[in-house]
């Protein structure tokens, strides 16, 4: 019946666990729950003001996020700091409308101070009841690898990790030596692979994970053909840690299924959320700060002869060159083939555009930048053409944070590398920082990055 079809899909998107879904629902409606609890507590009247706020704060925190495995400490932080960005969205929502009048303060502190602890609390809760179920003989699920190389060490590790989850290792099988064999694999072989689908019949074994390369094709094959005669789930793990994985993703492309494993975090809706938030607090930010980009661009006209905005030539997304705008902060600027970086003391810089170097406020016109569309509020901050020329050919996977918009402030930033990178190392450090950038993108991370630079501009020692 479907061969008229055009294509296959011969994978699919794992469906959200049970858990994932009680976690997207349970997160919002405890939120409004306990709204609606301290209002009536206070004997506050449930009005249209109170439900549309209701209704804003199941928008924005559906779906909730999965924290029934995380470390109880963890999961409290995480909830924490969703908690106050989301507060903070809502006061400047509040303040935009000039709707924050309308409700009781005595209601509003409340409700901020006790959403938190009832999240985690039952968090806490589920944890709890997931553990139990999972020591009942019928939830657990004994697990075997296959291949007991590095990559099966990782596995085994992982699957002791989830042991309390209802995940049993039960052991590794290997055709190779034990002289070849992980150390932390040798003791636990229970035979070979042909050995492996009678071995998963007689012991119950529900889920096998296939560690081998590529190379070992035909063995995989054999492996598949034999394993079809079981009832286990069978998975393959693809040996991809020697390379660096940014954005990894199963697609399927007309029936092929193909592996990403280089993509930005920036697509689908993904981009458009990232728009979107970099136009509004730009332009929110430019509104506010006008002034000050005014007294601002009349110091530096006073401090020495020469432009205002001064415009560096620098590689943007897809490492397309882009002009990135600057309050000029010294006599003369380097934008050709040799870029010299700023340096503690350096004779060029005004003692104008010291204050403005050491308090980042030079990097204010980048604000326009950004609604240009040629940066963003946050991301890998961008070198200058020259630097990048000569560190691409030094740093492995140099060019890869190229793979998104530059912005004002990044992670490599608020973690202790903002200013002079002075040496290989340094710079190492600052690409490496702006790679995990990429891995772990999302609009919190953003909030908390915008936050700790905030805290930096006001306390940092490390620009000049």
């Amino acid at each position: 019946m479907f061969e008229e079809r055009s294509h296959r899909q011969l994978f699919l998107g794992a469906p959200p666990s049970v858990t994932s879904f009680i976690a997207a629902v349970m997160e919002p409606l405890l939120t409004v729950l306990c709204y609606l609890a301290v209002s009536s507590v206070f004997d506050e009247p449930v009005e249209r003001p109170a439900l549309t706020l209701c209704m804003l704060v199941l928008v924005l925190s559906f779906p909730g996020v999965n924290r029934f495995k995380d470390r109880s400490l963890n999961a409290a932080i995480d909830i924490l700091s969703a908690w106050i960005a989301l507060l903070g969205i809502l006061v400047l929502c509040g303040y935009a409308t000039d709707s924050l009048k309308f409700f009781e303060w005595r209601v509003l502190a409340w409700w901020a101070g006790l959403t938190p602890v009832v999240q985690w609390i039952a968090v806490r809760a589920g944890k709890e009841m997931l553990r139990r179920l999972a020591l009942r003989p019928e939830y657990r699920r004994p697990a075997v690898v296959v291949g007991a190389g590095p990559l099966g060490a990782k596995v085994l590790e992982s699957l002791k990790a989830r042991s309390s989850f209802g995940q049993d290792f039960v052991g590794f099988f290997e055709d190779r030596s034990p002289d070849r064999l992980h150390p932390d694999a040798r003791e636990h072989v229970k035979g070979r692979f042909e050995d492996l689908a009678e071995w998963v019949r007689r012991h119950g074994v529900r889920d096998v994970y296939i560690t081998l390369p590529l190379t070992s094709q035909p063995r995989i094959v054999n492996l598949l053909a034999s394993l079809q005669d079981t009832t286990a789930s069978v998975y393959y793990a693809p040996d991809v840690f020697g390379v660096s994985v940014i954005q990894g993703r199963l697609q399927d492309m007309a029936g092929v299924p193909v592996v990403s494993l280089l993509e930005s975090p920036f697509t689908g809706t993904n981009d458009l959320v990232k728009r979107f938030s970099d136009i509004v607090l730009a332009s929110l930010i430019l509104l506010l700060i006008s002034p000050v980009m005014a007294a601002l661009a009349i110091g530096v006209k006073l401090s020495s002869p020469g432009p205002v905005i001064f415009r560096q030539k620098r590689n943007g997304l897809d490492g397309e060159e882009i002009e990135v705008y600057k309050f000029r902060s010294m006599t003369t600027q380097d934008n050709g083939a040799v870029v010299k970086q700023a340096t503690r003391g350096d004779a060029r810089i005004t003692p104008f555009g010291a204050f403005i170097r050491k308090t980042s406020l030079d990097e204010l016109p980048q604000l326009i930048n950004v609604l240009q569309g040629r940066m963003s509020i946050v991301g890998p901050r961008p070198h200058a053409v020259a630097h990048n020329e000569q560190y691409r050919k030094m740093i492995q996977a140099y060019m890869v944070r190229h793979k998104v918009r530059p912005g004002i402030t990044g992670w490599a930033q608020v973690n202790g590398f903002r200013g002079e990178t002075d040496t290989l190392d340094k710079m190492a450090a600052r690409v490496e920082y702006d790679l995990e950038y990429l891995r772990n993108w999302s609009i919190g991370l953003d909030l908390m990055i915008i936050v700790r630079t905030v805290r930096l501009v006001l306390f940092d020692r490390n620009a000049y």
